[in-house]
């Protein structure tokens, strides 16, 4: 039975927790905030309730394993999943409107098709089958394997297939999400329908590789999934579930320092100066965090991915409405940009400033648990904006205007407002600026990887989104389980089957 040292309760880190402790091991989790869950965070006010975070996901099968593999009861024993359908509702910048069926192609096809006009919901429908192959080809070694040590080869190569170009008597192959929407989908409102979901990670499409088109697929084919209650329950079940495995967490307990014993992680030493020793040390914290906890050392060499820059965050308004949620409203909508290259200007920033009307995304949750009683209404408003700059105070508004067009009676029923930025996010993750890191993607010359679970340091590793494979809610579960089976099995260790 190892002694394990794990450094923040974030999805991830609780993930590995879970697994390792099922595996015999002794495990501690040090936090140095006063609760579990990372970017899983709940806000709560006069009987309404706001997910700060993520508020759907896709892939649950990564959170049914982790249930299964660490316990009798399944995971819809313990939170209750719902299956959002429509997946989507489109607001486009010509005013067009679109509800996507959640995991029918045949249903996406026809309900493009009457809204766009025909034959847009074929180029939609032929895309997601090109998709499909660039999942086929990525989804073990980008979300079920340990980062491979020629991780080149899924830099240099670009998954998404060529697309033949009949004009030209010649195929084409797309290095960019951008040119796979101007050159396959070509109207306007497809592409900002696939661009929206890498905008979603604060991706630049005119810089994400084609390969990102694996983002839309998964939605797709997995379908999109709310947690009852709010997303703050699947963290709840999944600390619950470290608890009945005999993990012990220590809140309160920032780690200052990683220890090291003849060139081994031996160890943590904590603000307070409590030193704990360890047999192994895994850092759910992001990159700068670790550098101060390693104190120079060096735990990624020169030749392996190097940490993601910080890019892009997300500002978040919460809003309590009076007057019920009326029927047949949709889960998410995605109001679009007016101006989608001053939007993406912007976001890799550029002085001409913010946009006047940005990509805005609604969720208006069907959730008693969310609301003080029936005749009010609990909504989050999101949009990416940039982490290395401040988000100015009336940009909340900004958000709220653009929302109308989504509720055009918002202003009427609203009662009050809160406002979550970067600085939130940052204080309640540890990422500096509040960055939120995007899931790893493959080619691009590496630059969307993220660093290997294991380092240059014997007994360390690190977990969650800023390490493979990247982030968003079933990345943290896979890191979870590839740190954990790298430590029980050791380095020979392939991959979950």
């Amino acid at each position: 039975m190892a002694r394990i040292a794990v450094i923040g309760a974030g999805m991830g880190a609780m993930a590995a927790a879970a697994r390792l402790a099922v595996a015999g091991h002794r495990v501690t989790v040090y936090e140095r905030t006063e609760t579990y869950g990372g970017a899983v965070r709940r806000f709560e006010r006069e009987g309404f309730g706001f997910d700060t975070g993520p508020g759907l996901f896709t892939l649950p099968a990564v959170y049914r394993d982790l249930f299964l593999k660490t316990g009798r009861e399944p995971l819809e024993e313990c939170v209750e999943l719902v299956q959002v359908d429509p997946s989507s509702h489109h607001v486009f910048a010509d005013g067009t409107r679109v509800s996507l069926p959640d995991s029918s192609r045949a249903g996406v096809v026809a309900a493009l098709d009457e809204a766009l006009g025909v034959r847009a919901g074929q180029r939609w429908g032929d895309f997601l089958v090109r998709a499909r192959e660039a999942w086929d080809r990525t989804r073990r070694p980008l979300l079920e394997e340990p980062l491979w040590p020629n991780w080149q080869v899924l830099a240099e190569r670009e998954p998404y297939p060529a697309v033949p170009h009949k004009r030209l008597l010649r195929t084409r192959v797309a290095s960019t999400l951008a040119e796979v929407g101007a050159w396959e989908l070509r109207d306007p409102r497809l592409i900002a329908l696939l661009e929206s979901h890498a905008l979603a990670y604060g991706l630049d499409p005119r810089a994400t590789p084609a390969s990102a088109a694996i983002l839309p697929y998964m939605e797709h084919a997995f379908g999109t999934w709310y947690v009852r209650g709010g997303m703050r329950e699947l963290a709840r079940a999944v600390y619950e579930r470290c608890l009945a495995r005999r993990v012990e967490f220590v809140f309160g307990a920032e780690v200052a320092r990683v220890l090291e014993k003849d060139g081994r992680a031996a160890g943590v030493e904590l603000a307070d100066g409590t030193v704990t020793e360890a047999d192994f040390v895994v850092a759910g914290v992001a990159p700068g965090a670790l550098d101060r906890m390693t104190r120079g050392t060096r735990v990624r060499g020169e030749d392996e991915v190097p940490p993601q820059r910080a890019g892009a965050s997300r500002l978040t308004v919460l809003l309590a409405l009076r007057g019920g949620r009326p029927e047949g409203t949709a889960h998410r909508t995605v109001v679009h940009a007016q101006d989608r290259d001053a939007e993406l200007d912007a976001l890799s920033g550029s002085p001409a400033g913010w946009p006047a009307r940005p990509t805005v995304t609604v969720l208006r949750p069907d959730d008693p648990a969310l609301v003080p009683d029936a005749g009010h209404e609990s909504v989050t408003l999101t949009s990416v904006v940039p982490a290395d700059g401040e988000t100015p105070d009336a940009y909340a508004e900004t958000l709220i205007t653009t929302a109308e067009r989504a509720i055009p009676d918002l202003r009427d029923r609203l009662l009050w407002h809160e406002v979550r930025t970067p600085a939130d996010i940052a204080r309640e993750t540890g990422a500096e600026t509040g960055a939120v890191p995007p899931p790893a993607l493959a080619a691009a010359g590496g630059r969307r990887l993220h660093p290997a679970n294991s380092t240059r340091t014997p007994g360390l590793f690190t977990v969650g989104g800023w390490s493979h494979p990247g982030g968003g809610l079933p990345h943290a579960g896979m890191s979870g389980a590839l740190v954990a089976g790298l430590i029980v099995e050791g380095p020979d260790f392939r991959g979950s089957q």
